[in-house]
């Protein structure tokens, strides 16, 4: 090469420098922390649902989808299951106090919508009146609207006006038409009863103390209890049974400081610590890749199989074995997995059906795109503020990814009582 190309070259490269050395400052100014990842598929999962709603125009606007194997029940529950879920997800997050952040802007303005939405969802002359009177189907989704003012009280029910007040109460009394069959049904009485207490409402204590005497019966060990007198392997364990049976059992037994004089066994203490076994389980489920085992029915909820842990987090519950750090970039590697490629969603913006994507058949004969929306349990840590440790301290490597990194890691041992 002539020596006048070399110096050509040259020059071009040092002329060249600053504006590379902008495009990787821009790069890195354009990477979004964990939080912000979180905050925006949250937001994004919840803005049509709440801003449709609010305005009692969820039912007309959702782009409804339905399992192929649908069992004819009224399609309108699809609405109460979208609305309750995606709250008891929703609800820590929300009950953060308001900043100018865009994050901030953002929860303000899905606060707002929340209010609005749930008085549409008790209003009988609204067009989002929600199934509250038909079906056995709304017991189970009511007990998730209960479960987020569980989670969300001073933000979601304190505020709200006392027709709205009377309405709920109203509903979730009346929900006592519905028997539920002995599965992890139980704990939803138990939680739309247990609810209804903390309200200061009269409440059922039958259907409270008998559900949680029979989730215990149910304990098979190793922090795994059966849904039903069966086992079964999948994850109604995340779904319902841990979350369910321990924020039942802290109401109930103000925490701990009181004991259930017919159901001593039913232990808020005792259940925590199997929670915990369980979130440490959960944890080394995660790939070094972000994946989790896809087994077990209703696997269409996605990230809902993270609730335990996410609840562990929140609640600053974790055990000693799971730092925030390495819980923090687990849950991200899924979320980043689950949602990074803009696949989960229909075209007008709501969840469709399938775990990664559109995936109609391998949905239950319950299920439709609003069951889904228990993908929004696995965010409660949003409840945090920014400057908490779960999102401060250096992400870790978690359990699986040492383990297949050639690193040294935990050894793991059963739970025993």
């Amino acid at each position: 090469m002539r020596k006048s190309n070399c110096l050509w070259l040259l020059l071009v490269a040092v002329l060249l420098l600053p504006a590379q050395e902008m495009a990787a400052k821009k790069k890195k100014e354009k990477e979004v922390t964990d939080r912000e990842l979180w905050a925006g598929v949250l937001y994004r999962m919840a803005a049509p649902v709440l801003s449709n709603m609010s305005e009692g125009k969820l039912q007309e606007n959702m782009q409804v989808e339905l399992s192929p194997t649908w069992d004819g029940r009224d399609k309108r529950v699809t609405y109460m299951e979208c609305f309750g879920r995606l709250m008891a997800g929703l609800a820590p997050w929300l009950s953060l106090p308001d900043d100018d952040t865009a994050e901030g802007k953002q929860r303000r303005q899905l606060r707002e919508w929340a209010l609005k939405s749930y008085a549409q969802a008790v209003d009988p002359e609204s067009r989002d009146y929600l199934l509250w009177r038909k079906e056995g189907q709304p017991l189970v989704d009511a007990a998730y609207v209960a479960e987020s003012f569980l989670r969300g009280y001073d933000a979601l029910w304190v505020p709200l006006d006392s027709l709205t007040k009377r309405r709920y109460i109203e509903e979730f009394t009346r929900l006592r038409r519905v028997d539920p069959p002995y599965t992890n049904w139980l704990l939803f009485s138990s939680t739309v009863e247990c609810f209804l207490r903390k309200a200061g409402a009269k409440s059922d204590t039958y259907r409270i103390v008998s559900a949680l005497r029979k989730v215990e019966e149910w304990y098979v060990g190793d922090s795994f209890y059966s849904d039903g007198p069966g086992f079964a392997f999948d994850y109604y364990n995340s779904f319902v049974l841990h979350p369910m049976y321990v924020e039942c059992l802290e109401v109930f037994t103000n925490s701990g400081k009181n004991i259930i004089w017919n159901a001593p066994d039913c232990n808020f203490q005792r259940a925590q610590k199997r929670m915990q076994r369980f979130g440490m389980i959960l944890e080394r489920f995660i790939s070094p890749e972000g994946a989790f085992p896809v087994f077990g029915r209703s696997i269409t909820y996605r990230t809902g199989t993270l609730q335990p842990l996410a609840l562990l987090a929140w609640r600053g519950w974790l055990p000693k074995e799971l730092s925030n750090g390495q819980v923090r970039a687990a849950m991200t590697a899924v979320i980043n997995r689950m949602f990074g490629d803009n696949r989960n969603f229909n075209g007008k913006g709501f969840l469709t059906l399938g775990f990664n994507g559109s995936q109609p058949h391998i949905s239950d004969w319950y299920t439709n795109n609003g069951s889904l929306y228990m993908a929004s349990l696995a965010f409660l840590p949003l409840g945090l503020p920014a400057n908490h440790p779960f999102w401060t301290d250096a992400p870790q490597a978690w359990t699986s990814k040492k383990a297949w990194g050639g690193e040294e890691f935990p050894k793991d041992h059963a739970y025993y009582e």
